[in-house]
């Protein structure tokens, strides 16, 4: 699924193009989960954010139009796009995996495709996210400059779960999913199933957070299998990984091979001497 790096990739990407156009028709797949797509005809987009792994863009209606990418969606924005009829549905689009389409101002077209289904879309009012469980609950935002290690360090101890599993909830912090929680727990030389941390360690694995999405925005984020850009390309984070898919190969800091289980029924990779429990 994507994180972070992925959504804010995207965002990046769309946001130049999108500012400013109006919505002068729109649609989708008849599944409820994307037909509040339709609600922002007629609508003009003035802002753009994300928050934790959605995508928002806020319109002139006082509006948001909010869009989580799930597992398999891609947001394309092509020139001169056209989608036959009003619904793009598996059985009468062009392209069988369309889900949700607006067409802009200016002529081109905004398309979310989805293959397997798990994205979804939402039309709110500005900032009212309580018909959307996980964005409400979110934590803070990883570069929000509030947050501090005294904070995280507090957060994470509210719970006794394994921190793995308490980072994956998205309640300490946002945004972070299994590849970069692998990632993070690896540069800071922490175990994922480690239950508790010392205020100075907390402090640390919050840089790491920060140092590990920071490298996979610049690297337009980590593509394994689905993942795209809003240009259609595929991400080169992959590349740069230090610990999440490399169980069975030498550890890039201490050479010892890392391993692999399951955590709370979500599948980690460490180093079993760097990070030691």
């Amino acid at each position: 699924m994507p994180e972070l790096p992925e959504v804010e990739t995207v965002r990046r990407q769309l946001a130049p193009l999108l500012l400013g156009r109006r919505v002068v028709e729109a649609g989708s797949h008849p599944s409820a989960k994307f037909t509040p797509a339709t609600a922002v005809t007629g609508a003009r987009i003035v802002s753009d954010g994300r928050r934790a792994k959605f995508l928002i863009f806020g319109t002139d209606d006082d509006r948001e139009l909010v869009i989580h990418l799930g597992m398999t969606g891609q947001l394309t924005l092509l020139d001169g796009g056209t989608v036959d009829g009003g619904t793009a549905d598996a059985d009468d689009s062009d392209d069988r995996h369309l889900r949700a389409w607006w067409r802009l101002d200016d002529g081109r077209t905004l398309q979310f495709v989805d293959v397997r289904r798990f994205g979804r879309i939402r039309v709110v009012p500005t900032g009212e996210y309580s018909s959307i469980p996980a964005l409400h609950t979110a934590g803070p935002e990883p570069f929000d400059p509030t947050l501090d290690g005294k904070r995280f360090w507090a957060d994470l101890a509210k719970s006794r779960r394994k921190l793995k599993t308490k980072l994956l909830s998205q309640r300490p912090i946002a945004g972070v999913g299994n590849i970069y929680a692998d990632e993070a727990l690896w540069l800071a030389a922490i175990n994922p199933r480690a239950t508790r941390l010392s205020q100075h360690r907390a402090g640390l694995l919050l840089e790491a957070i920060r140092e590990v999405l920071e490298k996979g925005i610049d690297n337009g984020g980590t593509t394994l299998r689905d993942y795209r850009d809003a240009e259609g390309r595929s991400g080169g984070n992959q590349h740069s990984l230090s610990a999440y898919g490399r169980a069975g190969l030498p550890c890039p800091r201490c050479g010892t091979i890392l391993i692999s289980a399951p955590i709370d029924a979500r599948t980690s990779t460490w180093c079993p001497m760097c990070q030691r429990r």
